[in-house]
């Protein structure tokens, strides 16, 4: 039978029966567990909405009003509060969904104005190749801080302007490598950097797709600067040397364009280029936007090996890691839990600005990435393996 609440504790306030304490704006509870337990994991820290960073977001194409917009609303320290785009009714369009309003949209001849907007301290930049250079040293000029979609420009001189734009104005430039603060592609960095499984030897990274139609900015070069190389391959060539952690000494590279389609008459429809490391690493990578859909990284050590399928996608991660113990092989799958891995790196910006950090994938990250597919390029037309001095990046 139910228990009937005792007398005894109806002279108890409501703040006795009500725990948790208030700390700079955050609910905290003690531990309710034994002192031989585990304690629980304390969440993540999250600002209230007045305190957060905010962003414009500049460039509203798929991936803005399919990721980037959404990604917002399960973060922790930023907030949309601003769009610029290259036409107003699309950017009310998008703003009205967001409670965004008008006096808060800009087109991209409007970058001045928002040196006006204190409320507005970062911004987004999710446009073509080619426009974000002129961009970021004007956003740069209104005293804002710039998170860069990748590839970072169309040129390493252009890259320079950035960052040589950013420092002159005291504000931080990063750029939007997304899989570098993806859970599962961190833990596989972890793996392979901790020696667990001995030194690497081979890497392998693929990254392919079935491109559409002719008319999308990706396949004008001077639009993209490239074809699947700057576009998905980038993530092979930044996915490798993030997860060895340094930097290739000589490569190679080859690229096919089928003759029979227009669309690559000027661009690289497949890309396929191996890197060789200090460490004696040597890394075999390809990209393509003529072949079934494939994001995968393997990585051969001494004492096992690591995969990592759909290591550059979006969702659907898969890891699993092969090894030997004693007279057995052991191949053991990890689970982790997922999350929205453009959230993850708009927070870590946030976070950035607000503790004046600088991000794990700065401009000079992006740099380096321009003066790799630089060299790739001049590999895959010459024929030639490229070898790069010690401060070529």
């Amino acid at each position: 039978m139910p228990q009937t609440p005792s007398s005894d504790l109806k002279h108890l306030l409501p703040s006795e029966l009500d725990t948790g304490t208030v700390k700079q704006g955050q609910i905290t509870f003690g531990n309710w567990r034994g002192d031989a337990d585990v304690p629980e994991a304390q969440p993540p820290h999250v600002l209230p909405p007045s305190e957060r960073i905010g962003f414009a977001v500049m460039g509203l194409g798929r991936l803005t009003l399919g990721e980037i917009l959404p990604a917002f609303l399960q973060g922790r320290l930023a907030k949309p509060v601003a769009l610029i785009s290259g036409r107003r009714e699309k950017a009310r369009s998008a703003g009205h969904a967001y409670g965004i309003g008008e006096d808060s949209l800009f087109t991209y001849d409007e970058i001045h104005k928002l040196a006006d907007r204190p409320d507005i301290q970062a911004v987004y930049v999710v446009t073509p190749n080619a426009l974000h250079a002129g961009q970021v040293e004007a956003l740069a000029a209104a005293g804002k801080h710039v998170l860069c979609e990748k590839p970072m420009a169309n040129s390493s001189a252009d890259a320079k302007r950035m960052i040589e734009a950013c420092h002159a104005a005291g504000v931080k430039l990063m750029v939007a490598y997304r899989c570098q603060y993806e859970p599962f592609n961190q833990l596989v960095r972890k793996l392979v950097q901790s020696g667990e499984l001995g030194r690497p030897k081979l890497v392998e990274a693929i990254n392919t797709q079935m491109q559409g139609n002719a008319d999308q900015w990706r396949l004008k070069p001077e639009l993209a600067g490239g074809g699947a190389l700057p576009d998905i391959g980038l993530y092979c060539l930044n996915g490798t040397r993030s997860v060895l952690g340094e930097e290739p000494e000589s490569l190679f590279a080859q690229m096919v364009s089928p003759p029979d389609d227009p669309r690559y008459k000027n661009l690289d429809e497949t890309f396929s280029f191996m890197l060789r490391f200090p460490s004696g690493v040597i890394a075999n990578c390809a990209t393509s936007y003529g072949a079934h859909e494939s994001k995968d990284l393997r990585i051969h050590l001494e004492k096992g090996w690591i995969s990592l399928e759909n290591a550059f996608a979006y969702t659907g991660h898969r890891l699993r890691i092969g090894r030997r113990q004693g007279d057995h092989k052991i191949v053991s799958e990890w689970h982790i839990p997922a999350e929205n891995q453009f959230t993850l790196e708009i927070d870590h910006f946030a976070e950035c600005i607000l503790q004046n950090q600088p991000p794990r994938t700065s401009g000079e990250e992006g740099l380096r990435d321009q003066k790799l597919m630089e060299a790739l390029y001049q590999s895959a037309r010459t024929g030639q393996m490229i070898h790069l001095p010690k401060d070529a990046l």
